[in-house]
């Protein structure tokens, strides 16, 4: 009889103890979805009020027409200055029109030390790899002995197309009209490969001399203080570093937002480099966004969204982060990065 009473009791306890178990693992399920979860994939909040209260509305302007400024703001080196165009239409005769040029906040930029995290999305998770590209912030030993490195998604964001300002349809070079995600870092064999990426930018072993690199004092310096990077110097990315080669490993001698704009400007660049990117500042832009393999630096801008936003101004390629944004990371939870890319947009708006 004890020994019965026995057997029950340890079974008894074996439910209780199986019951607990089950209610403890999905307790810390829970609490991975809704904390570790955000750490490891943060939500950046970008369809949401922080798209009102978070975004640089003023850089918006300087807005020309007809060569005539609404609002003050700086205008990119070769932007154009005139007043009146033409553009032919279906049947190929010319159309007049007035040329109208702004800034534009046309893509995002996001890196993330997890593959397939996709901190725009609201932290949505794609299994698009493994250890072998998982990111990382590099142990910043100064010495340039090591890298860091992040995964990149690349999206359409036509801000003033969605929300229908001021932005014609004549202008909509690119024909994208909604929040698109447009490319996957995790799906490019070069962006953590320096040797096959370098077939892609072949150029990298003429500027790869310490001669060359030293002319990027000049690119930082016309970034920094003037906010007007070089485009003679393709090679360099001003503050940032060297803009060669186009991948995902980036030197970890300046803090981390500067490590993350040069990495960004890398994805513009090589997406310019592919035919994904256009020409949009200038004459020859009036009509047509014609293809730009070589970056056109002037025609950028960024601004960080995420963790912290640079929410009344943005800067250039290459300008020095003690200007705009050293201070912008928070160690572990913030350590993924949402860059706002802004584009010089001249546009021939023809009356018919």
């Amino acid at each position: 009889m004890r020994r019965m009473l026995s057997c029950r009791f340890l079974q008894a306890a074996g439910l209780v103890g199986l019951l607990l178990a089950v209610h403890l693992t999905v307790r810390a399920q829970e609490e991975t979805a809704t904390g570790l979860g955000n750490a490891v994939c943060p939500d950046a909040e970008l369809l949401g009020p922080k798209l009102i209260t978070d975004l640089c509305w003023s850089c918006l302007f300087p807005l020309r027409i007809a060569g005539a400024p609404i609002g003050g703001g700086p205008v990119p080196r070769g932007a154009s200055d005139r007043a009146l165009c033409a553009c032919p239409d279906a049947r190929g005769i010319p159309s007049p029109g007035v040329v109208i040029g702004m800034w534009e906040p046309a893509r995002i930029v996001e890196l993330v030390r997890v593959p397939g995290c996709l901190p725009a999305l609201g932290g949505a998770r794609l299994d698009l790899g493994r250890v072998r590209t998982l990111g990382t912030p590099g142990q910043a030993e100064y010495d340039g002995s090591d890298k860091a490195f992040y995964n990149y998604h690349y999206y359409a964001f036509p801000v003033l197309v969605m929300l229908d300002l001021f932005f014609p349809d004549r202008c909509n070079v690119d024909h994208l009209t909604d929040f698109d995600l447009l490319y996957l870092s995790e799906l490019d064999p070069t962006w953590n490969n320096d040797e096959l990426a370098f077939f892609t930018n072949p150029e990298a072993a003429f500027v790869a001399n310490p001669v060359a690199q030293a002319a990027c004092l000049l690119d930082a310096a016309a970034a920094t203080t003037a906010q007007q990077p070089l485009d003679e110097l393709f090679w360099c990315a001003g503050a940032w570093g060297g803009l060669y080669p186009f991948t995902g490993r980036t030197p970890t001698l300046n803090g981390r937002p500067s490590e993350m704009s040069l990495a960004s400007v890398r994805v513009l660049a090589a997406l310019h480099r592919r035919g994904l990117a256009r020409q949009t500042v200038g004459d020859a832009a009036l009509c047509n966004a014609p293809l730009a393999p070589m970056l056109p630096k002037t025609q950028y801008r960024l601004s960080q969204f995420y963790p912290l936003p640079e929410a009344n101004s943005n800067h250039v390629i290459g300008e020095s982060e003690l200007r705009w944004g050293m201070w912008r990371n928070i160690p572990g939870v913030g350590e993924d990065h949402l860059y706002l890319i802004w584009r010089w947009h001249d546009c021939c708006l023809t009356w018919l």
